[in-house]
Protein backbone atom coordinates (compact mmCIF):
# COMPACT_ATOMS: atom_id res chain seq x y z
CA UNK A 1 0.00 0.00 0.00
CA UNK A 2 3.12 2.56 0.26
CA UNK A 3 3.51 2.64 -3.37
CA UNK A 4 0.63 4.88 -4.41
CA UNK A 5 1.98 7.10 -2.15
CA UNK A 6 5.54 6.90 -2.71
CA UNK A 7 4.08 7.50 -6.92
CA UNK A 8 1.49 10.88 -5.17
CA UNK A 9 5.18 12.47 -3.65
CA UNK A 10 7.24 11.79 -6.74
CA UNK A 11 4.45 13.51 -8.65
CA UNK A 12 4.74 16.39 -6.62
CA UNK A 13 8.38 16.73 -6.55
CA UNK A 14 8.36 16.42 -10.34
CA UNK A 15 5.56 19.42 -10.70
CA UNK A 16 7.51 21.51 -7.98
CA UNK A 17 11.17 21.28 -10.44
CA UNK A 18 9.09 21.94 -13.76
CA UNK A 19 7.47 25.22 -11.63
CA UNK A 20 11.27 25.86 -10.70
CA UNK A 21 12.46 25.80 -13.81
CA UNK A 22 13.45 29.91 -14.97
CA UNK A 23 11.93 31.03 -18.82
CA UNK A 24 13.29 30.06 -21.91
CA UNK A 25 15.98 32.68 -21.92
CA UNK A 26 16.24 31.36 -25.52
CA UNK A 27 13.24 33.26 -27.04
CA UNK A 28 14.46 36.35 -28.41
CA UNK A 29 13.24 40.10 -27.26
CA UNK A 30 12.91 43.16 -28.52
CA UNK A 31 13.65 46.34 -26.75
CA UNK A 32 10.30 48.88 -26.16
CA UNK A 33 10.70 52.36 -24.11
CA UNK A 34 8.23 52.93 -21.49
CA UNK A 35 7.72 56.63 -20.77
CA UNK A 36 6.24 57.18 -17.00
CA UNK A 37 3.80 60.68 -16.67
CA UNK A 38 1.86 61.53 -14.25
CA UNK A 39 -1.11 60.88 -16.72
CA UNK A 40 -0.19 57.24 -17.44
CA UNK A 41 2.26 55.72 -19.44
CA UNK A 42 3.06 55.30 -22.93
CA UNK A 43 5.41 52.78 -24.72
CA UNK A 44 7.85 53.72 -28.30
CA UNK A 45 8.74 51.26 -30.56
CA UNK A 46 12.58 52.41 -31.51
CA UNK A 47 12.94 52.01 -35.55
CA UNK A 48 15.81 49.54 -36.51
CA UNK A 49 16.03 51.62 -40.12
CA UNK A 50 17.38 54.87 -37.75
CA UNK A 51 20.92 52.74 -35.71
CA UNK A 52 22.34 55.67 -34.51
CA UNK A 53 19.23 57.68 -32.69
CA UNK A 54 18.00 54.55 -31.62
CA UNK A 55 21.47 53.23 -29.61
CA UNK A 56 21.69 56.38 -28.15
CA UNK A 57 18.07 56.18 -26.79
CA UNK A 58 17.91 53.05 -25.25
CA UNK A 59 21.89 54.35 -23.79
CA UNK A 60 20.21 57.39 -22.16
CA UNK A 61 17.22 55.52 -20.64
CA UNK A 62 19.24 52.46 -19.11
CA UNK A 63 21.79 55.73 -17.94
CA UNK A 64 18.64 57.16 -16.49
CA UNK A 65 19.28 60.39 -18.64
CA UNK A 66 15.34 61.09 -18.70
CA UNK A 67 14.41 60.67 -15.33
CA UNK A 68 12.75 63.62 -14.24
CA UNK A 69 13.27 65.89 -17.00
CA UNK A 70 10.25 67.51 -18.08
CA UNK A 71 7.79 68.00 -21.57
CA UNK A 72 8.76 71.62 -21.76
CA UNK A 73 6.78 72.85 -24.31
CA UNK A 74 3.22 71.66 -25.53
CA UNK A 75 1.39 72.70 -28.28
CA UNK A 76 -2.23 71.40 -29.12
CA UNK A 77 -2.34 69.56 -32.57
CA UNK A 78 1.44 69.51 -32.62
CA UNK A 79 4.08 68.28 -30.98
CA UNK A 80 4.59 67.43 -26.90
CA UNK A 81 8.28 67.78 -26.53
CA UNK A 82 11.11 66.54 -23.92
CA UNK A 83 13.79 65.12 -23.17
CA UNK A 84 16.05 67.99 -21.96
CA UNK A 85 18.11 67.84 -18.59
CA UNK A 86 17.62 70.92 -17.66
CA UNK A 87 14.56 70.38 -17.21
CA UNK A 88 15.15 69.16 -13.91
CA UNK A 89 16.89 72.47 -12.74
CA UNK A 90 14.22 75.27 -11.34
CA UNK A 91 15.41 77.61 -13.99
CA UNK A 92 12.63 77.68 -16.88
CA UNK A 93 14.16 80.08 -18.52
CA UNK A 94 17.04 77.30 -19.83
CA UNK A 95 14.22 74.60 -20.53
CA UNK A 96 15.40 73.63 -24.68
CA UNK A 97 18.77 74.33 -24.56
CA UNK A 98 19.88 71.29 -23.19
CA UNK A 99 21.44 68.06 -24.38
CA UNK A 100 24.01 65.56 -23.59
CA UNK A 101 27.36 67.52 -25.05
CA UNK A 102 26.85 65.93 -28.45
CA UNK A 103 24.97 65.82 -31.45
CA UNK A 104 23.31 62.73 -33.70
CA UNK A 105 24.09 62.78 -37.51
CA UNK A 106 20.47 62.75 -38.93
CA UNK A 107 18.69 59.27 -40.34
CA UNK A 108 16.24 60.64 -42.44
CA UNK A 109 14.38 57.14 -43.78
CA UNK A 110 11.87 57.52 -47.04
CA UNK A 111 9.35 54.99 -44.98
CA UNK A 112 9.29 57.12 -41.64
CA UNK A 113 7.56 59.74 -41.82
CA UNK A 114 5.87 62.28 -39.37
CA UNK A 115 2.54 60.17 -39.03
CA UNK A 116 0.15 60.58 -35.56
CA UNK A 117 1.94 59.21 -32.75
CA UNK A 118 5.92 59.66 -34.27
CA UNK A 119 8.40 60.30 -32.38
CA UNK A 120 11.62 62.57 -34.09
CA UNK A 121 14.40 64.41 -32.16
CA UNK A 122 14.47 67.99 -31.96
CA UNK A 123 17.36 70.48 -33.25
CA UNK A 124 18.58 72.96 -33.36
CA UNK A 125 19.02 75.13 -36.68
CA UNK A 126 22.18 73.67 -38.37
CA UNK A 127 22.98 73.16 -41.44
CA UNK A 128 23.07 69.01 -41.31
CA UNK A 129 19.89 68.94 -39.44
CA UNK A 130 21.87 67.08 -36.85
CA UNK A 131 19.71 65.78 -34.26
CA UNK A 132 20.00 66.54 -30.37
CA UNK A 133 21.26 64.11 -28.30
CA UNK A 134 18.35 63.44 -26.11
CA UNK A 135 15.67 66.12 -27.07
CA UNK A 136 12.39 64.26 -28.90
CA UNK A 137 9.29 65.44 -29.45
CA UNK A 138 5.93 63.20 -29.87
CA UNK A 139 3.21 64.26 -33.12
CA UNK A 140 0.01 64.23 -31.50
CA UNK A 141 -1.77 65.77 -34.92
CA UNK A 142 -3.98 63.02 -35.74
CA UNK A 143 -3.02 64.32 -39.27
CA UNK A 144 0.19 63.69 -38.63
CA UNK A 145 2.92 67.00 -39.72
CA UNK A 146 3.82 66.01 -42.86
CA UNK A 147 5.69 69.10 -43.32
CA UNK A 148 8.52 68.04 -40.97
CA UNK A 149 9.49 65.26 -43.31
CA UNK A 150 13.44 64.95 -43.98
CA UNK A 151 13.42 68.29 -41.97
CA UNK A 152 13.79 66.35 -38.54
CA UNK A 153 14.68 62.36 -38.21
CA UNK A 154 11.82 60.11 -37.03
CA UNK A 155 13.21 57.44 -34.90
CA UNK A 156 10.60 56.27 -33.17
CA UNK A 157 6.76 55.35 -32.73
CA UNK A 158 4.50 56.00 -30.19
CA UNK A 159 2.48 51.98 -30.07
CA UNK A 160 0.32 52.35 -26.89
CA UNK A 161 -0.75 55.25 -25.10
CA UNK A 162 -1.20 57.91 -27.69
CA UNK A 163 -4.21 59.10 -25.22
CA UNK A 164 -1.45 60.23 -22.51
CA UNK A 165 0.50 62.63 -25.19
CA UNK A 166 -3.17 64.18 -26.11
CA UNK A 167 -4.30 64.96 -22.24
CA UNK A 168 -0.33 66.63 -21.71
CA UNK A 169 -0.92 68.13 -24.86
CA UNK A 170 -4.07 69.84 -22.99
CA UNK A 171 -2.29 70.87 -20.07
CA UNK A 172 -2.42 74.51 -19.14
CA UNK A 173 0.94 76.93 -20.38
CA UNK A 174 2.81 79.87 -20.49
CA UNK A 175 3.27 82.15 -23.71
CA UNK A 176 6.56 79.75 -24.64
CA UNK A 177 4.31 76.77 -24.25
CA UNK A 178 5.75 75.66 -21.78
CA UNK A 179 3.45 74.12 -19.24
CA UNK A 180 3.02 75.73 -15.80
CA UNK A 181 2.85 72.69 -13.69
CA UNK A 182 6.07 70.47 -14.40
CA UNK A 183 5.18 67.47 -16.32
CA UNK A 184 7.73 64.72 -15.06
CA UNK A 185 8.76 61.22 -16.93
CA UNK A 186 10.56 58.05 -15.91
CA UNK A 187 11.74 56.25 -18.84
CA UNK A 188 12.89 53.02 -18.79
CA UNK A 189 13.93 50.26 -21.67
CA UNK A 190 11.83 47.00 -21.76
CA UNK A 191 12.44 43.65 -22.89
CA UNK A 192 9.77 41.92 -24.53
CA UNK A 193 8.92 39.14 -27.11
CA UNK A 194 7.35 39.75 -30.31
CA UNK A 195 4.04 37.62 -29.52
CA UNK A 196 4.24 40.37 -26.22
CA UNK A 197 4.35 43.31 -28.24
CA UNK A 198 2.03 42.09 -30.81
CA UNK A 199 -0.59 41.22 -28.49
CA UNK A 200 -0.35 44.11 -25.37
CA UNK A 201 0.28 47.08 -27.99
CA UNK A 202 -0.91 45.56 -31.34
CA UNK A 203 2.14 46.43 -33.15
CA UNK A 204 4.09 43.85 -34.96
CA UNK A 205 8.00 44.33 -34.49
CA UNK A 206 9.94 43.93 -37.04
CA UNK A 207 13.84 43.12 -37.81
Amino acid sequence: MKWPIIAACLLVLACKKDADKPADTNTPTEKVIEIETSFGNMYMWLYKQTPLHRANFVKLASEGYFNNTTFHRIIPNFMNQGGDPNTKDSDTTNDGSGGPGYTIPAEFVDSLKHIYGAVGAARDNNPAKASSGSQFYIVQNKNGYPSLNKQYTVFGQIIGGMDVALEIAKQSKNANNRPYTDIKMQVRVLEKTKEAIKTEYGWTATD
